[in-house]
Order: structure tokens, then C-alpha cells, then sequence
């Protein structure tokens, strides 16, 4: 679906961009272990689908516990290799993986809209550009770890199992992987079953690049194979990225462990625009951090409150420009909006949305074009007459649905803002300096963007804090968790 936007009275039509690039998918796709691809034990596989179409992509192997069980044989017995070879040779194998990552950019953004349904300007301007940053720059600590941590004696932890999510299959891995293995551990990753093509293309990369083998191994599968990653005796660090109930269960399961454990969970994201706010600016930010996505981002801005005075200027800007979103082909380089990752999180979207319409919040959808027949999708909207208690202002919905709600003081904002068991990040727009660093500080987020939204770099710590997990990743205080730390303070 594309909208037409309205020039003088003339009606444009968006000519059609598609993607030319087609990326070499097999069939079929084993297990990564020990540096080859084989087939599960039990002979299992499973389909991935093109969400955008429905149809079947590749049969992925369904890994289980005998699977898992092999990997982290295999990273065990790569662990010593790995970590006492010299950091500047790890670094070179960092370096090496960045690069090709940016050379077969392209195929891997193609692959990356085909198996998730993201649009592919973001596959290729975001996730592609990010993941090959985070292997650079964990290239460059990898022998600089003694000066990241004053007076210690940095030691790698082992075997770390990394469960990843849907919304950024690639740039999660990278995420995770770049960091482990600058730090002289080995990995085993268990990718979301719904995304798990670039994964595995990633590890042809590892081939490519000579990585020894069992320094990173991927077991594909569902629920059960990440409980099975969780659960292996052999692993001496859990990270996990998904929903705050899964991390729960991860916390159970490891209560009575000694193992390093990271969590990234859900997130009910506020953005507070003030009335001094710079209004096209943060109607902008509001639509990168809700629509752009898909409102696929854990620390998307979800929950917006906007100054009681301002309110129906903004309403109507935020209407307008979301009149100029296009929903339709992920591969089409017009898209803003692609296609919902899989029907099980398209049908919890309609029907927390269906729910906010019970409880009396108002809907709007500004157009009302028929949406491709084949496929996962869902028009952009938002909410407005919300009140904190409905069920769309507490819940994440992890869709493109946005709940508006209104305040008349600072104090209000901050909380009404905080009024949630989620803290993983939140916006603020005004053109105060003063008043960006006060409510940026009284704000419970573990990442708060001032006068932007959802701006990433590989040198800065993202995570949560309460119902939205513990830890960072990225920067030099997500190497932290990575490394076992004798003498000294860190």
C-alpha cells in the first residue's frame, strides 16, 4: 500500500522502487558446529516464512538438547585456542568478519527484509551499518582490555550461550557475538526461530574469514532449544534479549547457579514532548521510534505524552505525517512500513488494539487504502482519550500502536512516565537545556534520547532496568560482562 501525498490538488503516485538484489538462499540449512554445517540428531527441521508473503523461505534444522550438547563441546574444546591466542589476533579475526559484513552488506539487508519483513531501508541503512560497527569496535578492545579495567586482570568466562530475538536478527548477533569473542570466550547462539537466515549466513562469513572452529556455533530452533541453552551445565554466561516473561523463567532456572547472566527485556518506552519542544522535530522522533519500526523495538516510544496546551497542534502535525507513510512490499525502497514478523504477533496486536477500543480509547488510522491480501500486516494508528489503568497504556504491544496521553506539569510528566514496571528507555523534547538534564535524570530508563529517538552506537551501553532486565551491551561497560575480573576495582 502506498499513499499518495497531495500537492496543489494533484494527487502523486509513488512509482514503484524494488530491490534488485537477490541473496543465494539454500533450500535446506543445518546446525553451525564446530565450524560445519550438520544435521540435528533428531533430523528435525522447521520452515521459515517471507512474512510479507507467507510463503516458505528455507527448512531450518530444529536443534534439541543432544544438539546443544555438541555445541558447547565444541566451543569448550575451541575456549582454550581461542583465549590464549594474542588479543591482536583476535582482533584481526574481528576486523575480518566487519569487513565482509560490509561487503556482502546488500544480500544480507535483502535477506535480513525477506525473513523478518522489515522495510529495507532500515535493513540497510540500520541494522547492516550497526552490526559491522559493533565487530569493529570490539575489534579494537579485544587487546586493550587490561586499560578498560583499571589495576585487573581481565579473564575470559568460557562457554557463553546468546538467545536472540526477532525484531533485529543480524545486528543482535553482532550484538552479542562481537563482545564474547574480543573478550577470549566462546559462543553458542540460539536464534529467534522466525529470523534465522542471517544468522546463518553469518556464520558462512565466520567460514570465510577462517574462524577457528567452535569459537561461535548456532543451534536453530524454538523455545525448547533456547531452555535447552539456558539449562546446559557447561555454560559460565546466559544473555538473553526478549520478553520480560522469558527472562523471569531464565531467572528461575539460573537462581542457583554461579554463572554470569544479562537480561534485555520489554519495554512500555515513553516520549514526553513539552510545549517549547520544536514540534516538527518531535513528530518526527515520535515516528522513528514507533513507526519506522513496526514498533518492533523493544525500547520503542509506545507511550507518548505530550503537554496539555499543545496537544491537538500535535495531534494534527502527527496525523499529517502519518498520512505520508507508506505501508506495502519491505523490499521496496519507498516503504516505511513492511510487513508484521509472524501471525502470532499480528493477531496479539489486533487484539490488544480491539481491546483499547472496548475500554474506550479512541483509534485513528488516517487512511483506509486495502492492505495486501498475502502476508502479516497492520496500518499504522494511534490512541487518543488514554488513560494510565487501559490495557494499550500498560502493556507492550511490540506494534506499530501508539497511545497518546496528556500533562500539565514536569512533575506530572516524570510520573506518569515512571508509572510502569518497564524501564528500558524514554525520550524528552524541549528546547531547554536545563530542563532536558533534569527530566532526563528523575526519569526511571536505562537509555534516555534528548530531543532524538532511537539513535544507536556501538561505543554506548544499552539496557533496562526493572521489568526490563539488567546489564548493558555495548560500550565498555558491556565487555564487563563478558570478563571475570581478579584484583583491583572495575
Amino acid at each position: 500500500m502506498t499513499s499518495a501525498p497531495s500537492i496543489d490538488g494533484f494527487n502523486w503516485d509513488y512509482a514503484p522502487a524494488p530491490e534488485r538484489t537477490r541473496p543465494d538462499i539454500a533450500s535446506e540449512y543445518g546446525l553451525f558446529i564446530d565450524g560445519e554445517f550438520v544435521e540435528p540428531v533428531a533430523g528435525k527441521s522447521f520452515k521459515t516464512v517471507n512474512p510479507a508473503t507467507g510463503r516458505k523461505l528455507a527448512m531450518i534444522a530444529q536443534g534439541d538438547e543432544a544438539d546443544v550438547d555438541r555445541a558447547v563441546k565444541a566451543a569448550r574444546a575451541a575456549g582454550g585456542r581461542w583465549s590464549r591466542l594474542k588479543p591482536t589476533e583476535r582482533a584481526k579475526y574481528l576486523f575480518r568478519i566487519a569487513r565482509r559484513l560490509q561487503e556482502c552488506a546488500r544480500e544480507l539487508a535483502v535477506l535480513e527484509s525477506m525473513d523478518g519483513g522489515k522495510p529495507i531501508r532500515e535493513s540497510r541503512d540500520i541494522d547492516l551499518p550497526l552490526a559491522a560497527q559493533h565487530f569493529f569496535y570490539h575489534a579494537g578492545w579485544a587487546d586493550k582490555l587490561h586499560w578498560a579495567f583499571a589495576g585487573c586482570q581481565p579473564k575470559p568466562l568460557g562457554v557463553c550461550g546468546q538467545i536472540i530475538p526477532w525484531n533485529f536478527p543480524l545486528l543482535m548477533a553482532a550484538w552479542k557475538i562481537a563482545p564474547a569473542l574480543a573478550c577470549g570466550n566462546t559462543v553458542v547462539l540460539k536464534p529467534a526461530e522466525t529470523t534465522p537466515l542471517t544468522a546463518l549466513h553469518l556464520a558462512k562469513l565466520f567460514q570465510e574469514v577462517e574462524l577457528p572452529p567452535g569459537v561461535v556455533n548456532i543451534v536453530t530452533g524454538a523455545g525448547e532449544t533456547g531452555a535447552a541453552v539456558v539449562e546446559h551445565p557447561g555454560m559460565k554466561k546466559i544473555a538473553f534479549t526478549g520478553s520480560t516473561q522469558v527472562g523471569r523463567h531464565i531467572m528461575h532456572a539460573l537462581a542457583d547457579r554461579d554463572i554470569s547472566l544479562t537480561l534485555e527485556l520489554g519495554g512500555k518506552s515513553p516520549n514526553i514532548v513539552f510545549a517549547d519542544a520544536a514540534i516538527d522535530q518531535a513528530v518526527e522522533g515520535v515516528v522513528q521510534g514507533i513507526w519506522f519500526n513496526q514498533g518492533h523495538v523493544c525500547c520503542a516510544g509506545s507511550r507518548l505524552f505530550v503537554e496539555e496546551c499543545i496537544v491537538d497542534e500535535f495531534v494534527a502535525a502527527l496525523r499529517e505525517r502519518m498520512a505520508k507513510l507508506r505501508v506495502g512490499d519491505p523490499l521496496d525502497k519507498n516503504t516505511d512500513i513492511g510487513a508484521i514478523n509472524s501471525t502470532e504477533q499480528l493477531s496479539r496486536i489486533q487484539s490488544l488494539v480491539e481491546q483499547g477500543q472496548q475500554e474506550g480509547c479512541i483509534l485513528h488510522e488516517v487512511n483506509d487504502e486495502a492492505l495486501p491480501r498475502r502476508g502479516n500486516w497492520h496500518r499504522p494508528c494511534f490512541f487518543t482519550g488514554v488513560e494510565a489503568a487501559h490495557t494499550i497504556a500498560r502493556e507492550e504491544i511490540f506494534g506499530p500502536v501508539l497511545a497518546i496521553m496528556t500533562f500539565r506539569t514536569p512533575e506530572e510528566a516524570i510520573r506518569r512516565a515512571n508509572s510502569t514496571p518497564y524501564g528500558l528507555a524514554a525520550g524528552v523534547w524541549t528546547d531547554k537545556g536545563s530542563k532536558v538534564f533534569n527530566i532526563a535524570a528523575q526519569l526511571e530508563a536505562g537509555v534516555v534520547w534528548c530531543n532524538t529517538y532511537n539513535r544507536f552506537d556501538a561505543a554506548s551501553p544499552f539496557g533496562g532496568c526493572k521489568a526490563s532486565g539488567f546489564g548493558r551491551e555495548g560500550g565498555r561497560h558491556g565487555l564487563r560482562a563478558y570478563l571475570k575480573l581478579a584484583g583491583g576495582v572495575a
